[in-house]
């Protein structure tokens, strides 16, 4: 025998109420769309009507006007909200081995021992201690970032893009260092000093400076 079930049908008011709790639930209150989704929403919506093709034979300037005017509005908007954009900074990899050399040497430290070397009469010495010391000096002002294994010409290069008027006496600066390390032609007083001489004003010359 099959019994009967009563169904139970709520009334108006009960009804209401069930539905009032069951929106009151908090996952309906996080699936809620944000005054931004509204807003993009109701932007799109005015866009697409807009450009209809009920409406496409109608635009005109206005029409026209009146998006330049809602890109603006909503560009300023994000300025505002966000705050500006900021140019992320990238983290830079500690290089060691500069010019062909394991050498962790500041460029303080690289200049003492290149006058060292200079007042004993070892220009050699001198002139690749010096122009490590003007690669190294830039790499710690960030003003160059040499990818590892650069040579002096690469750097000479990189220095050129900063101080465009430095850029004849840095190529012959590491053009100097390449003649002692390389193809050991021997340097000269004549030839450390003009290299000293480029270093020393890279030193106390600033990038805006050098543009203009």
């Amino acid at each position: 025998m099959i019994a009967l079930l009563d169904v139970f049908a709520p009334d108006g008011d009960e009804a209401r109420r069930w539905a009032e709790e069951e929106l009151a639930d908090p996952r309906y209150a996080d699936a809620k769309p944000t005054w931004f989704d509204l807003i993009s929403r109701d932007i799109g919506r005015f866009l697409a009507d807009l450009f209809s093709s009920d409406n496409g034979q109608n635009i005109g300037p206005t029409a026209l006007i009146v998006v330049c005017v809602i890109v603006f509005a909503a560009l300023v908007a994000a300025l505002v909200i966000w705050g500006r954009p900021r140019r992320g900074r990238a983290v830079r990899r500690p290089i060691t081995g500069l010019l062909g050399a394991d050498d962790d040497r500041s460029a303080s430290q690289l200049r003492a021992d290149a006058e060292r070397a200079a007042r004993s009469g070892d220009w050699d010495e001198a002139t690749v201690l010096r122009f490590r010391a003007l690669a190294r000096g830039l790499l710690e002002r960030d003003l160059i970032d040499p990818s590892p294994g650069a040579t002096a010409q690469a750097i000479a290069r990189e220095v050129s893009r900063v101080f465009t008027a430095e850029a004849d006496a840095v190529r012959r600066a590491a053009t100097s260092f390449d003649d002692v390390r390389y193809l050991r032609h021997p340097a000269s007083a004549e030839s450390y000093a003009e290299l000293a001489a480029t270093d020393d004003r890279l030193t106390a010359l600033r990038p805006e400076l050098a543009t203009a």
